[in-house]
């Protein structure tokens, strides 16, 4: 992943790897160069990467990693150009390299580089409400609304004939034309990347950004966090409803549509021409196919394939979610409904 705002720092020598995780590997040149850390399926060669559940078997096993950091229980699924560098705990010992060659993406403070618009270029450019401010390294394209009191902090590029509500705060963010987004807002912050190490939580670095697409509305009081290892995707097309939470790493595919108050975990995949009832949650890791329709209130745990409608908790196929609830829906529908099911 090619990152247009955090700065990368080395290449650092193996060796300088191995001191931070506190690990010693007997016949390795220590004096190789390691350009980035990615994720299995971006790392080249001279990359590190990391490995930490058995669901990434086929994307280790291709992986063009030259080092990658893995336990014991996984190293034999990495191919034999990889070195596996074994941990205890995958995911801490990755926010430590990935801090090491990301330093600015841990924090996410206030941007105290924001000054009023008025004082910027874009005073005559873009129009804006009361009290709106812009950070460092910010583009906005024409024919653009920014409402009163909001926030585009640093690293934001924002493209044509968008509309950015009141009380918003974006960063880290690649909006293409023609996006809505309404009040209330908060786009590109850090995920909930905590990891629990001897009683101490450990922040994971998040150094993607939030890419939304041409023609997209973000509904009033969402969120929208950033990556970790990849970018956080909305695809073109598709619309949110208010508050909604889409978590790191999520790819959500064009002419979507999402009801309110609906949570998607992190690094979920939702395919393309989906729609989600209210309320909602969908697990983390979970791959949701082409053309799915969620009901509101269902809770989604496991993959859910192509053409399928699915509800309920745990989610399932809609006729087995009727069949199993005849009874209850009998007693709240109306009879012209149940005809309509067939019930």
């Amino acid at each position: 992943m090619d990152n247009p705002f955090f700065t990368k720092k080395g290449p650092f020598k193996i060796s300088e790897i191995l001191n931070i995780l506190n690990l010693q590997i007997k016949d390795l040149n220590i004096n190789q160069s390691l350009e980035d850390i990615k994720d299995l399926y971006s790392a080249e060669s001279n990359d590190i990467s990391f490995f930490h559940s058995k669901k990434y078997k086929d994307l280790a096993s291709n992986t063009k990693a030259t080092f990658c950091i893995t336990t014991e229980a996984l190293k034999n699924d990495l191919p034999k150009s990889c070195i596996p560098l074994i941990v205890e705990n995958v995911l801490v010992s990755t926010s430590i390299v990935t801090a090491k060659f990301y330093p600015d993406s841990i924090n996410d403070n206030f941007d105290y580089t924001a000054k009023d618009i008025s004082q910027t270029s874009f005073k005559s450019k873009v129009k804006f409400g009361k009290n709106v401010l812009i950070g460092k390294n910010v583009k906005i394209g024409e024919n653009c609304f920014i409402g009163h009191n909001s926030i585009i902090e640093k690293n934001v590029v924002i493209g044509n004939s968008c509309t950015i509500g009141s009380n918003t705060i974006i960063r880290n963010c690649l909006i293409k034309d023609n996006v809505k987004i309404l009040d209330n807002c908060v786009i590109g912050k850090h995920g909930f990347g905590f990891f629990p190490n001897k009683k101490n939580n450990v922040r994971y670095p998040h150094i993607g950004i939030v890419m939304i697409e041409e023609n997209c509305e973000i509904g009033c009081g969402s969120t929208i966090d950033r990556g970790s290892m990849s970018n956080t995707v909305i695809g073109k097309n598709t619309y949110l409803d208010n508050q909604i939470h889409i978590a790191h790493n999520v790819k959500i595919g064009q002419n979507s549509i999402i009801a309110g108050q609906v949570g998607i975990a992190g690094s979920s995949m939702i395919g393309e021409n989906v729609k989600i009832g209210g309320q909602a949650g969908i697990s983390g890791h979970l791959k949701i196919g082409n053309n799915v329709e969620i009901g509101g209130g269902s809770g989604v745990i496991r993959d859910v394939p192509d053409n399928t409608k699915v509800m309920g908790y745990p989610a399932k196929n809609i006729r087995e979610f009727l069949r199993d609830n005849k009874w209850y829906i009998k007693q709240q529908l109306s009879p012209q409904m149940l005809r309509s099911l067939k019930m």
